[in-house]
């Protein structure tokens, strides 16, 4: 399939026209499967005849079967997931939609490998801990941090608020008015801090519920929590792009600790959600008043 694009990228033999509809198509192809001939012919400032010209010198009978050849293409890019990596998912050289697809491959193929290392009834469990506390703590650094934010934010929803302990450069006060009747969440992908370290061997001493949700399968942090879930991706610590694969994990999983507990009360949290939204929305609370 990919054939036709390599027969566009090898010009030796093309003329000046022809390179230009060939690198408009190629920098474009998404666009090729819906455009009419004389649109392509306007874009490239060329005519009718020679965007055939150039259909029939790479194997085509003309623009309609060459468009077919594209789409296939187009679709096969576009909608099968491909292998990415982790660490550096696109290239100097890759064209816009070729780092769409690969940032769409890495975000599905991430989700789809988090879910076969998940376990039911750790899961359940986990979701237990973080329903029966009376108040959520979570701990989480950078990026983390932007995942543990959106978590909080949905909690809201179902009527539990939970603190991110690291606000205001507060770590150590948060951790100090933790009770058992609490519940500590610590987001940490390397898991090799030492200041998470000494917290977690705090709560482990005073017997305080805790959840480590971590990239490391042999981080020392293991086994001073309580219930600990590993995600292992392909991702290294430093020499990376972005830390893209490990926090479409720990979005997942804090999206499906969620729903979750959203799925334990459902229709009382449906009822609230009818009700709170009608008071924000035409209430006392709406900013339109």
């Amino acid at each position: 399939m990919l054939q036709i694009v390599n027969k566009l990228k090898d010009q030796h033999n093309f003329t000046n026209t022809e390179i230009r509809i060939a690198d408009y198509i190629i920098q474009n192809i998404t666009k090729i499967p819906t455009i009419y001939i004389e649109d392509l012919a306007k874009l490239t400032y060329t005519s009718h005849s020679t965007i055939i010209r150039l259909c029939k010198k790479i194997g085509y009978d003309g623009f309609r079967s060459f468009k077919l050849a594209i789409s296939s293409v187009v679709y096969s890019e576009l909608h099968l997931p491909g292998e990415v990596d982790a660490n550096f998912p696109f290239k100097q050289e890759d064209l816009t939609m070729d780092i769409a697809k690969n940032m769409a491959d890495l975000t599905i193929d991430t989700v789809k490998k988090t879910l076969a290392q998940l376990d039911e009834e750790l899961l359940q469990s986990v979701a237990e801990m973080l329903y029966n506390s009376e108040r959520i703590f979570l701990f989480s650094r950078g990026d983390s941090q932007v995942r543990a934010r959106s978590f909080q934010s949905k909690l809201i929803k179902i009527n539990k608020f939970a603190i991110i302990s690291e606000e205001y450069a507060d770590v150590a006060w948060n951790a100090s008015n933790l009770t058992p009747n609490d519940c500590a969440l610590f987001l940490s992908y390397g898991g090799t801090s030492p200041h998470n370290n000494r917290i977690l061997q705090h709560f482990s001493n005073e017997k305080i519920p805790t959840i480590l949700i971590t990239g490391n399968s042999n981080s020392d942090l293991i086994q001073l929590a309580t219930k600990t879930i590993v995600v292992v991706q392909e991702e290294y610590d430093f020499v990376k792009i972005g830390t893209f694969a490990s926090q479409v994990a720990f979005e997942y999983i804090l999206n499906t600790l969620y729903s979750i507990l959203y799925a334990k009360e459902y229709r009382d949290n449906l009822e609230n959600l009818k009700k709170k939204q009608l008071l924000i929305e035409k209430g006392i609370l709406s900013e339109e008043i």
